[in-house]
């Protein structure tokens, strides 16, 4: 029977890995009553949160205090579920479903704040000088908004909902992805497709490398890695099991690695090159969630030698990569 035990209990740890046993190095708590959305610098030293008990914060995760509180509106029902930092964390973009503002890193300033009574936001994403701003929406369209002269281009490739989007650092390429079973890559200066990426199912996450080398782009049962010079697949992530939906994703290591982030509490690092996973955890639940569970919102690398990942249990936590 012992034996039995034994044996049960080793064929569980060799099924579930590493990532069962693997406990966070450091945890920081953002908020008691969970996230609504979050977004990491990509130094890992910063998090971006919203939550319905302390509204938009800035966090400071190596001394563990609040940076800035920001305030967006004054309609208490408006709540911000949009929260991004710029690829050079020099500002950072918050939205609600009608409304975006700009802010600035340096000294938590505003830049701005903008309306969208056209349609719903799905996603937004800014550049790194923080003039440049692409917009996804409920009704199919993305466009890029220049906030310093208004200038307004509109991508109309997509025939459904956008549902992800990001920006070159530059913000000379646009990446987006819809219910229409595609992603593009845009040239923001003329509007035009460079490359279109085909799957079988609504593309759910996109991002780009800052690099300029590779975009990502993944739908519940497709998760590829494309080279932009040819437009082809480079690779795809090697999951073993049949779904899996991505709530966050960045490029590390100078493109060399992928990290992702799931609403099955799943944090994992791949190897860009064959798409295999390099390392997988599990990040904390809610405490007082029941069943077990948390949304990871943000993912980054921080010194080669940790991820960083924040979550909706209201958890910045610190992971050693071995």
């Amino acid at each position: 029977m012992i034996k039995s035990a034994i044996y049960l209990i080793g064929i569980c740890l060799m099924l579930t890995g590493c990532e069962q046993r693997s406990l966070p190095s450091q945890q920081i708590h953002l908020a008691n009553q969970g996230l609504l959305s979050a977004d990491l610098a990509s130094s890992g030293k910063l998090a971006l949160v919203s939550s319905l008990s302390q509204g938009t914060v800035v966090w400071d995760l190596e001394q563990g205090k609040e940076r800035w509180r920001w305030r967006q509106s004054d309609d208490q029902e408006e709540f911000v579920t949009l929260t991004r930092f710029s690829p050079d964390d020099s500002h950072a973009i918050t939205a609600t479903q009608h409304t975006f503002a700009i802010w600035r890193l340096q000294d938590g300033r505003s830049q701005g704040y903008y309306s969208l009574p056209e349609s719903r936001l799905r996603d937004a994403a800014i550049s790194a000088d923080g003039r440049q701003v692409l917009i996804g929406r409920e009704d199919g369209k993305a466009e890029v908004v220049d906030t310093q002269t208004g200038r307004r281009l509109q991508f109309l490739g997509h025939t459904e909902q956008v549902n992800t989007v990001d920006l070159s650092p530059n913000g000379r390429y646009a990446l987006t992805g819809g219910n229409d079973y595609s992603a593009y890559l845009w040239d923001t200066r003329t509007g035009q497709v460079v490359w279109r990426f085909n799957h079988a199912g609504r593309v759910v996450m996109a991002r780009l490398d800052p690099s300029g080398r590779f975009a990502f782009t993944a739908d519940s049962r497709q998760a590829s890695i494309w080279d932009l010079k040819t437009g082809k697949e480079h690779s795809r992530l090697q999951y073993d099991h049949r779904f899996e939906v991505y709530t966050s994703a960045r490029f590390a290591n100078g493109g060399n690695w992928l990290i992702t982030g799931a609403p099955s509490r799943q944090l994992t690092l791949w190897q860009v090159s064959d798409g295999q996973p390099l390392q997988s955890w599990r990040v904390s639940p809610h405490p007082k969630v029941k069943p077990p569970s948390a949304v990871v919102y943000g993912v980054a690398l921080r010194d080669n030698d940790h991820l960083v990942s924040a979550s909706s249990s209201g958890l910045a936590e610190i992971w050693t990569i071995k």
